[in-house]
């Protein structure tokens, strides 16, 4: 598939299923991913695969949190954050891995490893499979990290849903470039 034009075509599925990318194919997905810009070299991405029974573990630990920060005894909420796993064959957790250093402030590498998770979807489109990003009450907060195993410096960003997409695209709007770019000549 010609670059720009997988660029300009991406979207993110409905409905995903099975078949997931083989560990081949998944090889050159974080291939990719890990060529987002990164100043100093850092490396602050790191990933999660989640698949086959790790889905299971997945949704007991977003129901624990969920239980624990967000439901406030609300059973309906606590189950909802408990199926949100099963919406994908496969999920990626992005997380950014953050290093003190004085000239690459914690933001950059946030920066980095969000510039990693659209390669990880762009490489996706480009295998034919589909991916969306996922955030929510279960990123970007410090409490999930712990629950996720996860070192005191790193953060979740979100979670990429993986699978073959399934029914028709969504319909992606035309924008008027002027809105969004401003010359200066």
């Amino acid at each position: 598939m010609d670059a720009l034009e997988n660029i300009i075509s991406r979207n993110s599925p409905r409905v995903l299923s099975e078949p997931v990318p083989s560990d081949e194919q998944m090889r050159l997905v974080y291939k990719a991913a890990l060529r987002a810009p990164d100043h100093a070299w850092l490396r602050p991405s790191r990933f999660i695969e989640v698949k086959g029974d790790g889905i299971r573990k997945l949704s007991e630990i977003f129901s624990q949190f969920a239980n624990d920060h967000i439901a406030g005894g609300d059973q309906q909420k606590v189950e909802k954050y408990k199926n949100a796993p099963f919406r994908a064959p496969m999920i990626i957790i992005l997380i950014s891995h953050i290093t003190e250093h004085p000239k690459v402030p914690e933001i950059e590498q946030i920066m980095s490893t969000a510039a990693a998770a659209q390669n990880i979807l762009l490489a996706l489109s480009a295998l034919k499979f589909g991916g969306m990003w996922r955030t929510g009450a279960l990123a970007l907060d410090e409490k999930i990290s712990s629950y996720l195993g996860l070192q005191e410096n790193e953060k979740v960003l979100g979670y990429l849903y993986v699978g073959t997409p399934e029914g028709s695209e969504k319909r992606i709007p035309e924008l008027e470039l002027s809105d969004f770019v401003t010359k200066w000549d």
